[in-house]
């Protein structure tokens, strides 16, 4: 099986082929060997309304946040604005491997965090989100809608999406077999 991206108007779609293997290109294709999927969209396979943790928080409360609900990338903002990303591998890097320095009682998220992270309009093409984060080895991205937090995306959003994606199968054809 073949897959490649093809555009049809607007909506973005995968084209299935179904073949022997490689040396199968001069095999002519018939309705039952194409099959086209739409391509999910970002703001359907991010989480959205994610949790977010202000800039001024303990790092132990973040961290303890995280844990708590099984996050591992937090939002950081600042009366109400994005100011960057704290994740549970920041955390773990900032305090070393045993959690004893420095203190962190006296750490506060700004200390952690990082204010350049990876940021998408709501309306990027999800391809090339997923592009991005494998090319820079990203674990999430924020999504924004008109400059405000809107969603996380994270490498397991990704693999849940295309698990399910792969569920679905190609479209039943009515051709008779």
């Amino acid at each position: 099986m073949c897959c490649g991206l093809t555009s049809g108007g607007d909506v973005r779609q995968v084209r299935m082929v179904a073949g022997r293997g490689l040396g199968d290109s001069e095999r002519s294709l018939g309705p039952r060997d194409v099959a086209m999927k739409p391509v999910p969209q970002l703001k359907n396979v991010m989480t959205p309304f994610p949790y977010s943790v202000d800039i001024e928080a303990p790092i132990e409360e973040a961290r303890a946040f995280m844990r708590e609900h099984k996050i591992r990338h937090l939002p950081v903002t600042q009366g109400g604005a994005l100011k960057g990303l704290v994740s549970d591998r920041d955390i773990k890097l900032m305090l070393g491997p045993d959690f004893a320095y420095p203190d962190k009682n006296k750490l506060k998220v700004r200390d952690v965090m990082v204010d350049d992270c990876y940021t998408v309009d709501l309306a990027a093409p999800l391809e090339d989100v997923l592009r991005h984060m494998a090319e820079h080895r990203l674990g999430s991205a924020i999504v924004t809608r008109k400059g405000k937090l809107a969603g996380m995306f994270t490498s397991t959003d990704a693999c849940r999406a295309f698990a399910e994606y792969l569920d679905k199968g190609p479209p039943e054809s009515d051709a008779a077999a």
